[in-house]
């Protein structure tokens, strides 16, 4: 972890954040909330609470169809909603995004589309840092079309191996898919650079950026991505609602996903005529009110001074790191330079889930599990791990109860 995130900077007020969140105030068994699992989803504020709740009870239709008023006013608001997100990643316009359901969704649809075209023996590229939606769409290529799956391997520090990940291109590469930050060990790919490796290949790349674009701006246009994945839900939006970015010439010869009403310019009985993206990609009605949420969280975040943030929840998870690295059976996954605001971690002899209920009595909410990423788990001979994740809104305070929870269920255990 970078020496720089030893102390968070005074310049940005986590209890000011905070207060923003009303689920926050409230206790878990007569303790204090402390929720460090917003890496798995993280709590919305007000502000995206209260805005959807208006859309509903003031403007809620279905969208582009209408044209009475109601109609009118919601569609204009779900399209305000995908400006903010083109805004939000810097796309050139606003029809490279795509809403979906969530990550899982918008890796699906480009594993589908690509996945047409692909034949028996093509390859595509993966990292043992994946999570599984990032891994089983893959694999449907190969159980069905013989597609071969290559797979980049990782440090021991959690790092990405890039000669690894160099050596993985061959003639018959055909897509990259690879995260952008894992969600298990925190570590931050190198996108540009793996980006351009793809490109001297001739090859397209997707990132899977549902960690990443919480944690830092993400510019896709400086990036040069093909594809970028996100979820709102981790987004401090909703769910259920979701964006795939993706270049215009890409998404323009990417064959649709699903089929269905509002992805179309005519149906006949012995044809069919697609629409431009991104209503291509977006067939029935979309998640309304979801979006308009998901465009709210985004304008949020876009008021914070997000470096500044990120420097502040990396102090937090280097704080808890020393904290755990007190105790010489603690075994933390993942500590590359640069690493993000995660801190994954197992006790020898002790099971995570057994830690993390015992911790809970405590009001302190972390994830145990394998967390969706079995061949990482199995790259550090783990079964499973319990999980600190850190947003805007947790403090120092957070960090202090954690390793006091974590103390007295080590030593209960023990």
């Amino acid at each position: 972890m970078s020496a720089s995130f030893l102390q968070a900077p005074a310049r940005f007020d986590a209890y000011a954040v905070r207060s923003e969140f009303p689920i926050l105030a409230r206790s878990v068994n007569d303790r204090p909330l402390v929720y460090l699992d917003s890496g798995a989803s993280a709590q919305k504020p007000a502000c995206v609470i209260d805005g959807m709740a208006e859309q509903m009870r003031t403007a809620y239709a279905n969208v582009h169809r209408g044209l009475h008023t109601l109609a009118n006013e919601t569609t204009a608001a779900f399209e305000a909603a995908r400006d903010t997100t083109a805004r939000f990643l810097n796309a050139a316009d606003r029809d490279e995004i795509i809403f979906t359901s969530g990550t899982t969704e918008s890796i699906n649809l480009v594993a589908s589309g690509i996945g047409a075209d692909l034949q028996a023996g093509d390859e595509i590229i993966l990292s043992e840092l994946e999570h599984h939606s990032n891994i089983v769409p893959w694999h449907f290529l190969r159980e069905r079309k013989g597609v071969v799956l290559k797979w980049v391997g990782v440090q021991d520090d959690g790092a990405l191996d890039m000669q690894s990940y160099r050596d993985s291109f061959g003639p018959k590469t055909r897509f990259v898919s690879l995260t952008h930050m894992s969600n298990v060990t925190g570590t931050i790919t190198a996108a540009k650079e793996l980006i351009d490796i793809a490109h001297e290949h001739g090859v397209p790349i997707l990132l899977d950026g549902s960690q990443a674009a919480v944690h830092m701006p993400v510019d896709v246009r400086a990036l040069d991505v093909d594809f970028y994945a996100m979820t709102g839900h981790k987004l401090y939006g909703p769910t259920g609602i979701g964006v795939l970015y993706g270049k215009a010439d890409r998404l323009a010869n990417l064959r649709p996903y699903q089929g269905g009403g509002e992805m179309i310019e005519s149906v006949a009985k012995d044809k069919v005529t697609y629409g431009l993206p991104p209503h291509r990609f977006e067939a029935g009605t979309p998640p309304i009110i979801p979006a308009i949420g998901l465009g709210i969280a985004l304008e949020w975040m876009m008021g914070l001074d997000r470096l500044a943030a990120a420097e502040h929840e990396n102090a937090l998870a280097v704080r808890t790191a020393r904290g755990l690295m007190r105790y010489n059976d603690v075994r933390i996954l993942g500590t590359a330079e640069g690493k993000g605001a995660i801190v994954s971690f197992d006790v020898a002899g002790m099971h995570a889930h057994d830690l993390a209920q015992l911790m809970d009595r405590y009001g302190v909410a972390v994830r145990a599990g394998h967390h969706c990423a079995e061949p990482l788990m199995h790259r550090f001979e783990a079964t499973s791990t319990c999980r600190a994740s850190f947003a805007a809104y947790n403090t120092d305070e957070d960090v202090d109860l954690f390793l006091q929870a974590f103390g007295k269920a080590r030593e209960f255990l023990s």
